[in-house]
């Protein structure tokens, strides 16, 4: 477990902290990215590939598990949208056991996260797999990019060359501060802990090469594997980096304290969900979301006639369909603490609720009173499955936790 006062970081400088090796990406990242999968692939470093491929005739893509490294050639390495949440994908090939044969992945870092806070919850087994995560610059909205997937298509690219509008992202990825390698402060040495296996990184490389971080022994045996030693300091990148997290951090901090006071109250609050239809969507798009049977799915909450004209009669009239205020609140209770922000709820959404921004905010302030970051730190375990004797004292009795606190205070808690 981590010490108090000592959270998880990502993209923070230390002295020669990030080797890397480089690799050529002259004809564009997306040839170079492909290149090295295919050589991988080719060379046996892994035996299998799960990655996202565009659905041929459509604006469609879908996440595809391949052995067949000519199949390359029609992958999406990075899609402008997300359309099923890459955590959740993996969690469906791997969570009823083991892999038998070598397998990479390539995630978003936000889907890194998801499989990590998902492993902890056992829903994905990660022998055997190879996480790959990659500088990622956002995604555009579903909806958006369904209306005009060539105006996006062609923005998205300008992101991927670090010149494109983020006005043109999903309202989660403008504010996303966890965009690039999730690295746990305290293990920077160890090589120990980390989300993913190893991180591809062109932010700051003007579209010249590709960075290639081997974070534990998995990631070193593939950068060996492709002939390359990564002995190379990642200045330009970490610094792009840096100046990214910051600003975009000092943006998420504007945009919910705005968003917070104008959803602050139970009657605004509510609002927000006012046109929920009850689909569920958000629900089944959530990689956190993993119950077999949820219970605003069952027959618990399937009344009978006589039930809902009782309930009508005592509160005067009753909404249809009924307590969708109470769905999105026992589902935020479930899985705030592991919300890694990644939007893909409010894609799903059919009513334009912003639901991903709802459970972002929350989430961010759950976890810093927990003082987790999910998903960055594998070693870290989830804040409801570990028990710490100091934690949360301010709300308990003074004689059990009054010590270094002002009188005021402690009767204030009592």
């Amino acid at each position: 477990m981590m010490e108090k006062g000592k959270p998880t970081t990502q993209g923070v400088k230390h002295k020669n902290s990030f080797m890397s090796a480089s690799y050529p990406a002259e004809e564009g990242l997306p040839k170079a990215i492909r290149a090295v999968l295919t050589k991988a692939l080719e060379g046996k470093v892994f035996e299998a590939l799960m990655l996202p491929l565009k659905v041929p005739k459509t604006e469609a893509y879908a996440w595809t598990l391949l052995d067949d490294a000519g199949l390359l050639e029609y992958a999406s390495l990075l899609p402008p949208v997300m359309t099923v949440q890459g955590g959740k994908a993996l969690s469906e090939l791997t969570k009823h056991g083991e892999l038998i044969e070598k397998t990479a992945v390539l995630l978003r870092p936000c889907e890194i996260r998801a499989a990590v806070e998902l492993f902890k919850l056992k829903q994905i087994n990660p022998d055997n797999i190879t996480l790959i995560s990659i500088d990622c610059p956002g995604a555009v909205p579903l909806s958006a990019y369904l209306a005009d997937p060539e105006k996006y298509n062609r923005e998205f690219q300008e992101h991927m060359e670090e010149k494109g509008k983020e006005e043109s992202l999903r309202p989660v990825c403008q504010v996303c501060d966890k965009f690039s390698l999730l690295a746990p402060a305290e293990v920077i040495e160890e090589k120990e802990g980390y989300a993913a296996d190893i991180h591809i990184g062109f932010l700051g490389q003007k579209g010249k090469q590709l960075l290639l971080f081997p974070l534990t022994e998995k990631g070193r045996v593939m950068v060996e594997g492709l002939g390359l030693k990564a002995e190379s300091p990642a200045e330009s990148w970490e610094k792009t980096v840096e100046t990214m997290t910051a600003a975009r951090r000092k943006n998420r901090q504007a945009v919910d304290k705005d968003f917070l006071s104008r959803i602050s109250g139970p009657e605004p609050f509510s609002e927000v969900f006012d046109a929920c239809i009850n689909c569920h969507n958000c629900m089944r798009a959530c990689p956190i979301c993993y119950c077999q049977q949820c219970y605003y799915d069952s027959e618990s909450v399937r009344l009978s006639s006589e039930n809902y004209l009782a309930r009508a009669k005592k509160r005067g009239s009753l909404r249809f369909p009924l307590d969708t205020l109470l769905f999105h609140l026992g589902r935020m209770s479930h899985m705030v603490l592991s919300c890694v922000s990644c939007g893909a709820c409010e894609d799903a959404c059919p009513a334009s609720i912003p639901v991903g921004q709802v459970f972002s905010l929350v989430g961010d302030q759950t976890q810093a009173a927990f003082e987790y970051v999910p998903g960055v730190d594998r070693r870290q375990p989830l804040p409801l499955q570990a028990f710490q004797e100091e934690e949360f004292c301010e709300v308990e009795i003074p004689c059990e936790c009054g010590e270094g606190q002002p009188p005021s205070e402690v009767n204030k808690n009592a």
